[in-house]
């Protein structure tokens, strides 16, 4: 159980009070600041390493772990301080990386950066992993004894790498890819909030505690929201990954089907991607293109009701004698 000591060490770690809270401030803009620069780069030259580096230096999850403290000890002025942080934070993270993309000179969307691209389509599987990470994160903060796990969540839930996507693709004009990056960012917050008040109770947090003087006790209020935060947030996320497997079981019964035909016909497939109007099958195989007339009822009888792109290309070969 969790006794008033630690309440005060985890007050002291989250909340921006005491003689030392311009320090604290300070500190919290200064590593913002640079991790969200260091993260834009990250993103920008599609850098695995750098952007790991920006995750490790961000301070974000300080305040927001403050808040699920604030929620159950119904401290309602740090409560306002630590979402009035939350909130700048992300308001500057994402208007600093709008700006440094104007110096990028070419668009950073997900076609073709895959930083990107792995931000902008959150799905179930993303709020399940986010859930599991604060946890730890949330455990970590209560128990001082395995506070060095901290590292290792920080780099497993993405707080500032998202949010300078949000900005990148914002001024590179695609805004339903930024929609998609600020949603996973919502996802590990809400996740963060919801398995933070969890672990609080199972540690006896939400039983009343006695803090300088003062009985704090948890307020249901908050924890309903933080609930509701989820569930929100969970429909679209359900939504995507609906999405993204009926796509991808098209996609293998487009494979399927045009490879069956191909290879009828004595041509090969080289690849079936999709893409926003359906699906695109490359074909190669030598002259002459064959007929197409079968492939349409194929495709039906298989179950796929998107439009797709067929790209015949005809092989030829050159024999190239050496010169005499």
């Amino acid at each position: 159980m969790v006794s008033t000591d630690d309440i005060v060490r985890m007050r002291a770690q989250l909340f921006f009070e005491g003689p030392q809270v311009r320090h604290r401030l300070s500190r919290f803009w200064l590593l913002l600041v640079l991790s969200a620069i260091i993260a834009s780069a990250g993103v920008a030259s599609n850098s695995t390493a750098t952007v790991i580096g920006a995750m490790i230096v961000a301070p974000l999850m300080s305040p927001i772990l403050g808040i699920v403290l604030a929620v159950v000890l119904n401290d309602r002025r740090n409560l306002v301080l630590c979402i009035g942080t939350v909130v700048a934070g992300v308001a500057a993270v994402i208007i600093l990386s709008f700006l440094l993309g104007l110096i990028v000179p070419e668009p950073v969307t997900a076609a073709t950066n895959s930083q990107v691209a792995s931000r902008v389509t959150p799905d179930l599987l993303d709020l399940l992993a986010a859930f599991a990470t604060g946890a730890v994160g949330s455990i970590a903060l209560i128990r001082s004894d395995i506070s060095d796990t901290l590292p290792g969540v920080a780099i497993a839930i993405s707080l500032v790498p998202p949010l300078t996507v949000v900005g990148l693709t914002l001024e590179s004009g695609a805004p339903n890819q930024a929609w998609g990056a600020f949603l996973l960012f919502i996802a590990n917050v809400s996740a963060i909030l919801a398995t933070g008040v969890v672990t609080m109770a199972v540690y006896g947090v939400l039983h009343g505690r006695t803090v300088g003087g003062r009985e704090r006790k948890w307020r249901r209020p908050g924890v309903i929201i933080i609930i509701a935060l989820v569930i929100i947030v969970a429909v679209p996320l359900t939504t995507t990954s609906l999405s993204i497997a009926r796509t991808s079981s098209q996609q293998a019964a487009v494979s399927e089907v045009v490879g069956d035909w191909a290879t009828a016909k004595g041509w090969s497939v080289v690849s079936v991607d999709s893409s926003a109007d359906g699906f695109v099958a490359r074909v190669i195989g030598p002259p002459p293109t064959p007929a197409t007339d079968q492939l349409q009822t194929a495709l039906a009888d298989a179950g796929v009701d998107s439009p797709v792109q067929l790209q015949l290309v005809p092989e030829s070969q050159v024999t190239i004698e050496p010169a005499r």
